[in-house]
């Protein structure tokens, strides 16, 4: 795949070596020759200075023939832009915008414009080590209905077939992280000491998973 990058940061230097070490044609756009020496000596892509959401800059880096197009410079308005010309203008197939604001983020992602709401993500992460109990989430999609979100689980869950932990939470369980990697479980899957459930849930009925997923689930059945 030829990938075009806009910005040469922290974030768009490491983007670049990744995929550039995993063998695509990568493309990397700043407004500072300076910035391209954090891709280091062993990046064998293209780098161009100029202004990301230029077209002729653009073109220079390949845009018309690229798979996909990642924005990602320290400008919200630069990022957006960047990525709607390279949308709507050389129709590059998958385009991601980092945005700081997550109100944009979530105005860009209702116009089809996926995003990365840098804040919201940096929180979310602390969130989940500072709050292991609560229920934190991971993605949302674009209507704000549905969420992906991460939990630990009450003791008391331990032994739980992964069925009943969804029957009784009525969600549906995406998948475990155990021991540090993820692991897709079967419906007799049994919870573990120590496993992280990341389940599926209506937005509207995050407070009340979260509560039972806090407590033992005998003392719930006690409550009936």
């Amino acid at each position: 795949m030829h990938i075009v990058i806009m910005g040469c940061g922290r974030v768009g230097a490491a983007l670049a070596a990744e995929l550039d070490a995993m063998g695509h044609s990568v493309a990397v756009v700043d407004r500072t020759v300076d910035s391209f020496r954090r891709l280091g000596p062993s990046f064998s892509g293209t780098t161009i200075t100029g202004v990301g959401f230029d077209r002729d800059t653009l073109q220079r880096a390949g845009i018309e023939s690229a798979h996909a197009f990642a924005a990602v410079s320290s400008g919200d308005n630069s990022n957006i832009i960047a990525a709607r010309v390279a949308r709507e203008t050389y129709n590059v197939e998958k385009v991601v915008a980092r945005i700081y604001d997550p109100k944009r983020a979530e105005i860009y992602e209702r116009l089809g414009i996926p995003t990365v709401a840098t804040v919201a993500w940096s929180t979310g992460q602390m969130l989940r080590r500072l709050l292991p109990q609560e229920l934190n989430e991971e993605w949302r999609d674009p209507s704000g209905t549905v969420a992906l979100a991460q939990c630990e689980v009450n003791p008391g869950w331990i032994g739980t077939r992964i069925r009943d932990v969804g029957r009784r939470t009525d969600t549906r369980i995406a998948f475990l992280t155990r021991y540090g990697e993820g692991l897709l479980p079967q419906p007799e899957t049994v919870l573990q000491e120590g496993d992280l459930l990341h389940v599926i849930v209506r937005v509207e009925d995050r407070d009340v998973v979260s509560k039972t997923l806090a407590e033992p689930p005998t003392t719930q059945e006690a409550r009936k």
